[in-house]
């Protein structure tokens, strides 16, 4: 783009580097005037240069635009926006006093003595506000790297925090690259041992470490300022213009490493909080038009639970996300994006739920996101609960039912048995009404949001004191179990409980049909001392210890062997190499009880068994799920054509490692035709044909 009249252009949006200077443009649709500030350092109570923005001269219809010769990258700059007077009781966010962060900034200065309280109350705040960077992304050597796009049959989701993954001083990471990108890449060799090929990071837009109660911190970092300027902290860098660059070079690294990203967004709602909350940005700039107000306009709509509602589907406010998507995507290389409470994005103006929402089809439709992971939380905070009825072609969906059936049925609840046979094979009873492929559907059983895997089986309520709420915040519904005691215990009885519960909630959610997630730290059963919900606590308490990797080195390997099974393209059939879950995903499935081809669906049950036979290959698994807290004996099928004792045991969650898991070729002979399996355990076994056979024909769940 080429620009010689200084009052500038429209397009494109933000801070651009043009010939000889860079290019502004910022919309608002209520503003009378703007002044673009520019900076010497991010801290100055005064701007250096004062710019001037006037209609007609610097607005074409709403959208202020002014072209800056000399100006280079590295600038550091803000707006302050003027508009008309109104009611104060509307309290109409118009306030010139603030210096306001452009909606578009690819990278965000924030001053050592940031104030949140400071954006909050009346006064100028330029010495203590969060301001823009212009940056060039241009001359970035990507070296031939491109987003992955890895079968979604073969992925596997590890959701982990970027600062919580290296930050605790045993990580083995240099001190000045702890808790960063640069970090990230220096564990990339315990991530491809562990076997997972993609991480969900947990926020890393630009967001406010300040929005949390006094004394604690934001750190999961669902708190947004920015949707284009990846979170400074998180950077090793300390020029202005690294970060951008350090964010790529993890990007490439883990592509190197054949591991995909996928970003957890933030676009139902931004740090600016509720009608007292701080002018940071948009509330500032155009209030009206990307958020959703209620009434006289005088309070925001509280879709989220934090204070604000984006106004997602107005034109505007949906470009914006859809140029957010767009440069995460061809500028940093991101796969996918996890959308945070993205039932919002279904709602208009006015809060109400739309059929077919604009913003979710602009997403599912972009020819530019063709291939990208896009996925929902398809609930907000409000009780819209979508999962089996998300709008869009494309989207995948946290299944909140299958982490909360899987918690159910190990902890010992009645009735669920066949809830949990829907979720082995991929939740049809959500998603068949939709024809679309078994990974539709997320499985998870924990997340950041709630218990880690560890305190879901040693606590069995919630001890969230620590976050200052008296143990108010955080939900009560955990369906968790603490094994006989509540936290930690030298027990030996406890312990051996708690690993095989561990590993029983592990083997489900990774052989079970769908796209699989596991949270950070959950292989080597990280604890938050019984915290269901440790977002603002930024202290080893969420920090991954390293220390863990040796203490549960049995279930680091189960995990391992675990992963490498699901995705493996070279098990020892007559198929064309494709991995077990493709496999079991074609197989004729048959449903047992503790006798063959009975399967018991009462209240009473705690246990069930799943054959899958696979007569073009010559092979037929066996999966025994025994809830129940005596040892149970199960009957096995018998197989016609094959050898004398035809079944071979993988994995037998009730006994200690390393006969816990077997490497595949290693499976142990298991002579007749019953296998008794421990209390609350999980057994897969498998069996090899001589001849290819016709399957039975598979028992509905709801016969």
């Amino acid at each position: 783009m080429q620009v010689n009249d200084k009052s500038g252009r429209s397009f494109p949006l933000g801070a651009h580097v043009v010939g000889g200077g860079v290019n502004f443009s910022i919309y608002s649709r209520g503003a009378s005037r703007m002044d673009l500030l520019l900076f010497d350092h991010d801290d100055d109570s005064h701007a250096a240069r004062v710019i001037r923005l006037d209609a007609p001269a610097n607005c074409t219809f709403h959208y202020w635009h002014v072209f800056v010769p000399g100006v280079q990258a590295g600038q550091i700059y803000g707006y302050r926006v003027y508009g008309p007077s109104v009611d104060p009781s509307r309290r109409t966010r118009f306030d010139p006093e603030k210096v306001l962060i452009d909606p578009y900034a690819l990278a965000v200065a924030v001053p050592k003595n940031y104030s949140r309280v400071a954006a909050s109350s009346a006064g100028d705040n330029a010495r203590t506000a969060m301001k823009s960077i212009v940056v060039d992304v241009s001359a970035y050597d990507w070296e031939n790297d491109a987003p992955l796009t890895l079968p979604v049959s073969q992925t596997i989701i590890y959701e982990m925090h970027v600062r919580g993954f290296t930050r605790h001083p045993n990580s083995g990471v240099a001190e000045n690259k702890r808790g960063t990108y640069a970090g990230v890449i220096e564990k990339i060799p315990y991530l491809k041992q562990l076997g997972i090929n993609a991480v969900e990071l947990l926020p890393i837009f630009q967001f406010d470490t300040q929005d949390c109660p006094p004394g604690l911190v934001n750190y999961w970092g669902y708190s947004p300022v920015s949707f284009f300027a990846p979170h400074r902290a998180y950077s090793s860098r300390q020029d202005v213009l690294g970060l951008c660059d350090e964010f790529r070079d993890m990007v490439k690294a883990l592509h190197r490493a054949g591991i995909e990203v996928i970003l957890d967004v933030v676009f139902n709602h931004t740090a600016e909080g509720d009608d007292t909350g701080p002018t940071l940005g948009l509330r500032g700039i155009d209030d009206n038009t990307y958020y959703i107000l209620e009434g006289d306009s005088a309070r925001y709509a509280n879709y989220s639970g934090t204070g604000n509602t984006l106004n997602t589907n107005h034109p505007v406010v949906r470009r914006m996300i859809i140029d957010s998507l767009r440069y995460w995507v061809a500028v940093m290389h991101v796969d996918g994006f996890r959308f945070d409470l993205a039932s919002i994005l279904t709602r208009d103006s006015a809060g109400q739920v739309m059929a077919n929402p604009p913003v979710l089809w602009d997403i599912d439709s972009d020819p530019a996101l063709a291939g990208t992971k896009i996925i929902a939380e398809a609930w907000d905070a409000d009780g819209l609960y979508q999962v089996g009825d998300f709008p869009g072609d494309s989207w995948r969906e946290w299944n909140g039912k299958f982490r909360d059936d899987i918690r159910s049925f190990f902890r010992g609840d009645d009735g669920i048995v066949r809830d949990v046979a829907d979720r082995l094979v991929g939740s049809p009873n959500l998603y068949s009404h939709e024809q679309r492929e078994a990974e539709q559907s997320v499985n998870f059983v924990t997340s950041h949001d709630g218990f880690t895997l560890n305190d879901l089986v040693s606590y069995s309520q919630k001890h969230n004191n620590a976050n200052g709420e008296d143990n108010r915040d955080g939900t009560n519904d955990n369906r968790s179990w603490n094994c006989g005691i509540e936290g930690p215990s030298d027990d030996p009885k406890v312990e051996r409980v708690r690993n095989r519960q561990v590993k029983n909630i592990l083997t489900v959610t990774l052989l079970s049909l769908g796209l699989p997630m596991i949270l950070m730290g959950d292989e080597v059963r990280r604890t938050q001392l019984g915290n269901n919900n440790a977002y603002c606590h930024d202290s080893e308490l969420s920090w991954f210890d390293w220390s863990l990797v040796d203490k549960y080195a049995d279930i680091h390997r189960f995990v391992a062997l675990l992963n490498a099974r699901r995705v493996l393209r070279n098990i020892e059939v007559d198929a064309d190499h494709i991995s077990l879950i493709d496999l079991l995903r074609r197989a004729n499935k048959v449903w047992h009880g503790v006798k063959v081809n009975q399967p018991d669906w009462t209240d009473s049950s705690h246990s069930l068994a799943i054959s899958a036979v696979l007569g073009a290959e010559k092979m037929t698994f066996h999966m025994i799920l025994n809830a129940y807290w005596e040892p149970l004996e199960f009957e096995l099928s018998t197989v016609s054509n094959s050898d004398e004792n035809p079944w071979h045991r993988w994995i037998d969650t009730a006994l200690d490692s390393p006969h816990d898991i077997v490497e595949w070729q290693q499976a142990i002979s298991i002579p007749g035709l019953r296998y008794s399996a421990g209390p609350r355990s999980v057994v897969l076994l498998f069996a090899k044909l001589k001849n290819k056979t016709t399957a039975t024909p598979a028992i509905d769940i709801r016969e």
